[in-house]
């Protein structure tokens, strides 16, 4: 319904708590918006993995009958939103198979560029899969690794795979967490003190720390590039499968999709949200009235623009929550009727008044276009549209579900010719080197930002290359 570039996926894993599957459930109700397709658990219990999986929304699949189940002491899970793969059930994480390696389960969130490759090589020497989904093909590689344990196996597979991928992986009783080299997406550990009886603290991972502040634990550091990370009854362990690359981290979570109460790449969501707006008010004044956001994405930036320009910030647009994914259209159609069904204007704020609206991203301009509309119906005297990322000129590869190059409108348009289009008495974007300013954290993170500048920091590999020497070639 709204013209945005859609969430990739969240993960969470449990190590040692009587209740593992509830702290899955409430991690990832806390990632909920990574991924709203499907959502999956599955449990152990030192000696059995149990699994559900289900289109839809975490708290309407888990329920307390579904949970019962699983009960078991250890945990992973996985929300979901498609960005390699068809969204049907089949697709839905974690993946849970019988190996060689014994019975694993794996989510992943990220994406694969080489998956195409290897999957049609190992079709071609038999391999079976049961899924479309890019995240199958580690399953597979692990399986036909010639490396003895799981854990060796486990880094083997990860050598073999190219592109982006935090990943939790479950045995019977031990939790893997992992990152690519180049740490295109965020991985982080927290710890829960022990209970009163248990012989160890409860070991957890999350794509973001806001999972952790709902389940009671203290974050304790990222899971590095490259690193694999092994909880199990001999204690935790760690180990680098791989040599580190030059940092790649998606600069978009901190422009959109972390939740701002969220550490993320080891920095505060809203720190550098608040950047962002302070950095784009300097770039880009504008003589106005109020600051309005576009709810909810555009609210922490449009703070920050507000305190930097001392322009009064008011909630001049108002976000319902409670939409659900189908609705009922009247048959005279309603103009703009999916924008007015998730906002609405408040009429006596916007009335005669200069408004700097700011929204963290264009993607192809048709939501922008109904909002400046919605503001100047409301009495608006000016909008002036500000942007607090620059423009998206480029698909993402690294696991964000983005528009072909020909639908981004800033691939395609000059700026003033998305004014245009939006209807915006004045545009502006966030410079490249202003979003990187406001994201800064010294020399710790290099951030790709592929999807501003068309330079992407993977090449397409060839699959003779990574596929293992053991296996025959056809």
């Amino acid at each position: 319904m709204f013209d945005k570039f859609h969430d990739e996926c969240g993960v969470v894993a449990i190590y040692a708590h009587p209740e593992a599957e509830k702290l899955a459930y409430l991690g990832l109700h806390a990632l909920q918006h990574r991924g709203q397709e499907s959502a999956g658990i599955v449990t152990s219990n030192g000696l059995t993995l149990r699994a559900h999986r289900a289109m839809g929304l975490v708290a309407d699949i888990f329920t307390e009958d579904v949970l019962s189940p699983l009960h078991g002491t250890l945990a992973i899970g996985h929300t979901r939103y498609s960005t390699a793969g068809d969204s049907a059930l089949f697709n839905a994480q974690p993946i849970m198979v019988q190996s060689n390696k014994g019975m694993i389960a794996l989510a992943h969130n990220g994406n694969l560029v080489n998956a195409h490759e290897i999957r049609h090589r190992l079709e071609a020497q038999g391999s079976i899969f049961q899924t479309n989904s890019d995240t199958e093909v580690i399953v597979h590689l692990i399986a036909l690794s010639k490396e003895q344990t799981l854990p060796d196996a486990m880094a083997d597979a990860l050598r073999r795979v190219e592109g982006a991928f935090s990943l939790v992986m479950l045995s019977s009783d031990r939790v893997f967490a992992a990152r690519d080299p180049r740490g295109f997406r965020p991985l982080n550990m927290g710890r829960i003190p022990r209970l009163e009886g248990q012989r160890q603290d409860t070991i957890v991972f999350a794509s973001e720390t806001c999972a952790f502040d709902l389940i009671g634990a203290t974050y304790e550091r990222e899971v590095k590039p490259g690193e694999l990370v092994i909880v199990g009854p001999e204690g935790i362990t760690s180990r680098f499968y791989a040599p580190v690359a030059a940092q790649s981290s998606c600069i978009f979570e901190h422009v959109y999709f972390s939740r701002p109460d969220s550490m993320v790449f080891g920095r505060p969501v809203q720190v550098s949200r608040e950047g962002l707006g302070r950095q784009l008010a300097r770039e880009a004044p504008a003589e106005a009235d109020l600051v309005v956001p576009v709810p909810d994405s555009g609210v922490t930036a449009a703070v920050g623009y507000a305190a930097e320009s001392g322009i009064p910030f008011r909630f001049g647009l108002i976000r319902n929550h409670y939409v659900g994914r189908t609705f009922i259209e009247p048959r005279q159609s309603v103009r703009d009727f999916g924008v007015k069904l998730k906002l609405n204007p408040v009429r006596t704020l916007l009335d005669g008044k200069r408004v700097v609206l700011i929204d963290d991203s264009i993607v192809r301009g048709t939501t922008s276009r109904k909002i400046v509309r919605m503001i100047r119906n409301a009495g608006a005297k000016e909008v002036h549209m500000r942007v607090s990322c620059p423009p998206t000129v480029s698909p993402c590869f690294y696991g964000v579900d983005t528009p072909s190059k020909k639908e981004l409108i800033a691939a395609n348009k000059s700026v003033d010719e998305i004014r245009e289009f939006i209807g915006a008495d004045s545009l502006a974007y966030l410079s490249l080197d202003g979003m990187k300013k406001a994201c800064a954290d010294g020399d710790k993170t290099t951030y790709c930002t592929a999807c501003y500048t068309g330079s992407y920091p993977t090449k397409w590999v060839d699959v003779d290359e990574i596929l293992p020497a053991t296996i025959s070639q056809p």
